[in-house]
């Protein structure tokens, strides 16, 4: 692993096979590591002959915490977003997509496959529409346009997520809370034996823990709004894989999202839920790999194409 300073903070990244190879860039979701990415879909990417990247966001792992900066609790973040209140917050998600351009900038690339999971979804999809000269092609994984007419998460995830959560637990609080969280989400088609779930979050764990910090990007998150316009502006080629059987973003949003981009492909997965289960790699692979070498052409280099959205 290493580190690069990109639009003024430090970025922590790791990078799997050929540095010659077409760059996918991979962004995780809300309070997830890059190590959330699976080392195994990581190296088998790779093996497709593609350059795969990931990284932590800021506020995640071992990049920059913007410690001491105050944001709004969870609860407060998400109902104020509903009824129309933005509230004061540190960032935005269009500064967490500059994150990324800065990545890519420091690593020479002047093009990239953007793949991003959930919220890491959201700000791929703001990198497609707002810095399209950067981006070879889209892939949104269980994400959202952020629409309100969308179903919201299952009653027992929305409970867990925003009372469970304290900016003062210890580390064996936030191992329980994200073992807990993990089981409401984990695909039921798909499941993960107990003492496996548990020693991934404590690896996770122990590389970083910071509630403060999970606070500050779901006020980043909550307050993002509705991209349904501006997906529409999307001309890069987008695939959208979403599980069907997802409780925290139901597989409506999946299927929005490819319906507000033009000639997007939607890839629905039975019995997946809201993660990333080792026993869907194979095919995680296979339709990722197939849509970046349709799209793998370069695009002619220029200003960052700006969507004007009403």
């Amino acid at each position: 692993m290493a580190s690069v300073t990109a639009n003024g903070i430090q970025i922590e990244f790791e990078e799997f096979g050929d540095p010659g190879d077409p760059a996918v860039l991979l962004i995780m979701g809300f309070a997830g590591q890059m190590v959330v990415w699976p080392e195994a879909f990581c190296r088998a990417l790779a093996e497709q002959s593609l350059r795969v990247i990931r990284f932590d966001n800021r506020d995640a792992g071992l990049s920059t915490h913007l410690d001491g900066v105050k944001a709004p609790g969870m609860v407060r973040a998400m109902f104020g977003s509903l009824l129309g209140i933005k509230p004061k917050v540190p960032y935005s998600l269009d500064d967490m997509a500059l994150d990324t351009i800065g990545l890519l900038d420091a690593l020479n690339i002047r093009q990239a496959h953007i793949v991003g999971a959930s919220m890491g979804g959201m700000i791929a999809q703001i990198m497609a529409a707002k810095h399209a000269n950067r981006v070879k092609s889209l892939t949104s994984i269980m994400s959202t346009t952020g629409s309100r007419k969308l179903p919201g998460p299952r009653p027992k995830v929305l409970r867990h997520a925003l009372f469970k959560h304290r900016k003062n637990l210890d580390r064996d609080g936030m191992i329980e809370y994200l073992v807990g969280f993990w089981q409401l989400n984990a695909s039921p088609a798909y499941p993960m034996p107990e003492e496996e779930r548990r020693q991934r979050v404590t690896s996770w764990i122990d590389r970083d823990v910071d509630p403060a910090a999970n606070i500050r990007q779901f006020a980043a998150l909550a307050t993002s709004g509705d991209r349904t316009q501006l997906l529409g502006s999307i001309e890069r080629p987008t695939l959208v894989i979403h599980g069907e059987d997802d409780p925290l973003i139901p597989v409506d949003a999946g299927r929005h999202t490819a319906q507000c981009i033009a000639n997007a492909k939607l890839h629905l997965i039975p019995g997946m839920g809201h993660d990333l289960p080792e026993q869907l790699i194979p095919e995680f692979v296979r339709v990722i790999a197939s849509h970046c070498a349709a799209a793998g052409i370069d695009r002619p280099d220029g200003p960052d194409e700006v969507a004007e959205v009403a």
